[in-house]
């Protein structure tokens, strides 16, 4: 009767382990944890008529340490930032010709692996 007793509590032992084994398993490999993923910024520079800015340059930066990168934009306009850490804000603006866009962020709480950013610079001369 005891050695019932002993061998029917090890199998309830052995079961509450193996599950709970299984089901941090199916955590780790269902899911990844935030701090494995990286993001990435796409975007375009546009003037007013959206047409692209050849040559303008984007210069995105790291709210936290205020390091700045800089992306000197193709034919196209277009600018890509790999690489981003997804619990930190990030700043993007761009310029061109002593003219600048408006200055947007890359929050931490935006989820997105993938976020695109237009960044519209004014080209035309203003009236004085």
């Amino acid at each position: 009767m005891k050695r019932a007793i002993i061998v029917g509590w090890l199998v309830i032992l052995l079961a509450s382990v193996f599950s709970t084994s299984l089901l941090a398993t199916a955590q780790l490999f269902g899911r990844e944890s935030k701090q494995d993923k990286t993001r990435l910024l796409t975007g375009k520079v546009l003037d007013g008529g959206d047409s692209p800015l050849p040559n303008a340059v984007v210069y995105l930066t790291n709210t936290r340490t205020r390091s700045v990168k800089t992306y000197i934009v193709g034919p196209d306009g277009a600018f890509r930032f790999p690489s981003l850490q997804p619990s930190l804000d990030y700043e993007v603006y761009a310029q061109f010709n002593n003219r600048k866009s408006g200055t947007k962020t890359l929050s931490q709480f935006d989820d997105r692996t993938q976020v695109y950013i237009s960044l519209k610079i004014n080209t035309k001369a203003e009236p004085h």
